[in-house]
């Protein structure tokens, strides 16, 4: 599996393979946030084919509970692994591993990330990978449905944390 930034021509095959109707997180308001500097937009890759996507949002969680207790932290957003079948094999702690690894780089200490309430299957993962809750919140999002009809959706979440190593130190000579 490789992991890799967004590419313009990406775009198309992203929408054919994981079509999205989020308004906020399409595949091409990701990448233009992306292209903004606000965000890096990770998709892993299988046999030349996405399984997948997570968006490292640089400007931190939108949420008002979150951004009172943990301004200025990088939030990991809109973590999927596609097909459902490929879940559990590596695919969803391989992103949460790279958005770490270019956190890192970038010399941020602590990277959060939401989880609904009702997906204990993704807070496992998190908490697998050292990260714990710290707050509760609402996530506000919106999607159109195919006749076009704009649908408002909240969804009740924690946000979890993690601290980040930071870099291996080379030995002195």
């Amino acid at each position: 599996m490789e992991i890799a930034p967004c590419r313009t021509e990406d775009l198309g095959v992203l929408e054919d393979v994981m079509p999205s109707s989020s308004v906020d997180g399409s595949h091409a308001a990701r990448f233009a946030r992306q292209e903004a500097g606000e965000s890096t937009y990770l998709i892993p890759w299988l046999n030349g084919r996405p399984v997948g996507h997570a968006e490292v949002r640089w400007t931190g969680c939108a949420a008002p509970e979150v951004r009172a207790v943990h301004s200025g932290c990088p939030e990991i957003n809109g973590l999927l692994v596609w097909p459902e079948r490929l879940r559990s094999r590596g695919v969803g702690s391989g992103l949460v591993r790279a958005a770490e690894e270019l956190a890192r780089a970038r010399g941020v200490e602590v990277m959060g990330l939401g989880v609904g309430i009702d997906n204990p299957r993704a807070a496992a993962l998190y908490a697998r990978l050292g990260y714990r809750s710290t707050v509760a919140y609402v996530d506000r999002w919106a999607y159109v449905d195919q006749t076009g009809v704009r649908h408002e959706r909240a969804d009740v979440c924690t946000f979890l944390v993690k601290e980040l190593p930071g870099p291996v130190a080379e030995p002195s000579p």
